[in-house]
């Protein structure tokens, strides 16, 4: 296999919609093949060739595994790229928050990451990147998100330390933290249109605003950064 076969293998979570589907398909243009992991089903007809697709909960490590080894094996694939973008953010605050609760956050958001990362890593190549989805509430406080910000920002950390873990092998990891952005599950919310007239850029960003980050993490542009969470919020939040 050549190093630019190699280089076009990608494993994308949260596949089924936002953000998740929008980065698949932006890939999927760009060449890339790509496993995208998601706990619905889901399709992708224009890019049956491009997109293979699984019903996967991130939190079971042994279906991530089983996902990836039959995706590449047989094919002698090398993953370039893991962008973790499986995420839930159900509303908590400390009167109503249950230990479910948390382990259900803390198990896709925080768990799903290492479980992903932990089976696609083995299969990298040097020079591979890996992109976890953050969230500006890492960084401000948003109000009844108690659970899901702790998360996120577990999130930038385990970002930090996978980065400087993985850098032996050359596979660059790094974050993004996305403010409102134009998907069904912040639609659903019914605030997007208040959210959007705090922003200082005056809306919400579009699903392919973000996913084209990812290609931008991936490729040579950002071939020196690594540990680091790029702020993508119009202004929203600023650090």
């Amino acid at each position: 296999m050549t190093l630019a076969q190699e280089a076009k293998v990608a494993v994308v979570t949260g596949a089924a919609s936002g953000m998740g589907r929008s980065t698949a398909v932006m890939l999927a243009k760009e060449g890339w093949r790509v496993l995208a992991l998601d706990r619905v089903a889901t399709t992708f007809s224009e890019y049956g060739h491009t997109i293979t697709t699984t019903e996967v909960d991130v939190t079971r490590r042994d279906e991530v595994a089983d996902a990836i080894e039959a995706h590449c094996a047989g094919t002698g694939q090398v993953i370039r790229l893991v962008a973790n973008i499986a995420g839930i953010y159900p509303p908590s605050t400390l009167d109503d928050f249950t230990e479910d609760l948390y382990r259900r956050v803390f198990d896709v958001n925080v768990l799903g990451v290492l479980n992903v990362t932990a089976e696609a890593a083995d299969r990298m190549a040097d020079g591979g990147a890996i992109v976890n989805f953050a969230s500006v509430d890492a960084f401000a406080v948003s109000r009844g998100q108690l659970l899901y910000g702790a998360s996120k920002a577990a999130v930038v950390m385990l970002t930090k330390e996978l980065a400087l873990e993985l850098a032996p092998r050359r596979i660059r990891v790094n974050a993004i933290a996305p403010g409102w952005v134009n998907t069904p599950g912040n639609a659903a919310t019914g605030r997007m249109q208040a959210a959007a007239s705090g922003v200082p850029l005056g809306r919400v960003g579009e699903p392919d605003e973000i996913a084209r980050w990812v290609t931008i993490l991936a490729g040579p542009d950002a071939g020196y950064m690594t540990g680091e969470t790029v702020v993508l919020s119009g202004g929203d939040v600023i650090r």
